[in-house]
């Protein structure tokens, strides 16, 4: 969720955003199965073994992520406010080890993607 939960993103940012998450699990040695975004929030579906930590993780994809959208979109600046950060503090994660991904994808696919 971005900081203040401001709507930022467009279509052009959440194509931009999903490559540099896919690239960011990849050097985690994980799998981005399935992205999707709406203007001020994402949802990943992420295949990762048990010795990746979630934290680490999901501070790698805010992290990489802010630094490169801010430098190849300048006008998402004004959304960085004073600390500098374009996401919240804040991410929800949750297990989903018998549901099928079948429905999962579903449910990210749906999400309104921004035009």
């Amino acid at each position: 969720m971005t900081k203040s939960r401001h709507e930022v993103f467009d279509d052009r940012h959440t194509a931009r955003m999903e490559e540099i998450m896919r690239a960011v699990c990849v050097n985690f040695e994980t799998e981005l199965v399935e992205f999707n975004g709406e203007n001020n929030h994402v949802h990943l579906l992420v295949n990762f073994p048990p010795k990746v930590a979630l934290s680490r993780l999901v501070n790698s994809l805010k992290g990489v992520s802010s630094r490169r959208m801010r430098q190849e979109f300048p006008d998402l600046v004004r959304h960085y406010y004073r600390a500098n950060r374009l996401w919240s503090g804040s991410y929800f994660a949750g297990s989903v080890g018998g549901a099928p991904l079948s429905v999962l994808r579903q449910y990210i696919e749906q999400q309104n993607r921004p035009v």
